[in-house]
């Protein structure tokens, strides 16, 4: 089997929390370009992950000239767009880390240059790949939840605001814990309603906590002047079919409801949610029934053998989109409507006026 020549431009937190942790282990991956504003990051990320004669980058546009299958971009979400574009431009696979864009403008030509240069866009939503969300998505695609006509896409910590790299600043990722944590909330609730035809949205962003000094935060304590985002915000979507969808997002919320990266849906034959592991509740011999599926352990529909986490998942899937073209699970079109429902939700609450889509 052989391995694809793969580059990463951005070797920040999650490049090396995710992303190259999990290239390594799936052996999958030759990686010899490094590339960062920041020389050092890359050198460091090189010699834990690199082969002996890969290459350091501080400028993008030199590492794509390289003999490279796939281009990682890990960087702030304000270049994901343009190195994306420019990589497959470059003739060269993509891997993009989510949000896919900072605005549907961005995430459009995304998806019309895969499109018009036959490269893969595959963006990093691994919250798909958990054991949890296939068996979830099972049940929907064999139609046992019946209609889906209510969601919630969960994202809210309690005190868990991010305060390293550029996570605070609007300039560089566009938002808060909307476009950060809400997007794979978002994303999963989507997927397993498989319907991305949205009528309207409006939305409320809240910066009530962030000037706060006594702050009893996970990560320590943050900057209030550098805290140029929400630190919550909250989303209603109503579907081209009817049903609605709520969205919650948050870093800080003086709250002892904590979700992150989960959904739960009610449909006409039963409902399902991640509040505490997987829980499918119905009515059955007209008793009402929850029922908690054993997953752990498991294997997932396209790998078997020993257990792995999503990001293994997501990386063992990538490799054989492009290098024995398999179907992706994450579809380019399906992340751009991802990024226009929360593109929406800022619009909303800054216009206090309900967007309405084509």
């Amino acid at each position: 089997m052989r391995k694809l020549k793969a580059g990463i431009v951005g070797c920040g937190g999650i490049a090396n929390g995710k992303h190259l942790p999990a290239m390594k282990k799936s052996g999958l991956y030759e990686i010899v370009a490094f590339c960062d504003i920041i020389r050092e990051r890359a050198e460091k990320a090189k010699k834990e992950y690199g082969t002996e004669d890969a290459k350091v980058f501080e400028d993008y546009q030199e590492l794509i000239k390289e003999d490279l299958d796939v281009v990682y971009v890990t960087t702030p979400n304000r270049s994901h767009a343009e190195i994306s574009i420019a990589a497959m431009e470059a003739g060269k696979d993509v891997m993009c880390e989510k949000p896919m864009a900072k605005n549907y403008a961005e995430a459009q030509k995304m998806v019309e240059t895969s499109e018009k240069t036959g490269r893969i866009l595959n963006i990093g939503y691994q919250n798909r790949y958990r054991p949890d969300s296939l068996f979830l998505k099972e049940m929907c695609k064999a139609d046992e939840l019946g209609e889906i006509y209510f969601a919630k896409a969960h994202a809210l910590r309690r005190r868990a605001v991010p305060t390293w790299g550029v996570f605070l600043n609007e300039e560089e990722q566009g938002g808060g814990p909307l476009i950060d944590i809400g997007t794979h909330a978002l994303d999963l609730t989507l997927w397993m309603m498989d319907n991305y035809e949205v009528e309207s949205v409006t939305g409320q962003t809240f910066r009530k906590l962030a000037d706060q000094t006594n702050q009893g935060n996970d990560f320590g304590d943050w900057d209030p002047k550098e805290f140029s985002v929400e630190d919550s915000a909250f989303g209603f979507i109503r579907m081209k079919n009817g049903a609605v969808i709520e969205l919650e997002a948050a870093w800080a919320l003086n709250t002892l409801e904590v979700d992150e990266a989960k959904t739960s849906l009610c449909g006409t034959k039963a409902g399902a949610d991640m509040k505490d592991g997987l829980r499918i509740n119905y009515i059955h011999h007209n008793k009402q029934v929850v029922e908690k599926p054993a997953l752990s352990g498991e294997g997932v529909a396209f790998f078997s053998g020993e257990e792995k986490e999503a990001p293994d998942y997501e990386q063992e899937l990538f490799y054989h989109i492009v290098a024995d073209g398999a179907e992706q699970i994450v579809k380019p079109a399906q992340a751009a409507v991802v990024t226009r429902v929360l593109e929406a939700i800022y619009e909303s609450a800054k216009s206090g006026k309900t967007i309405y889509f084509d």
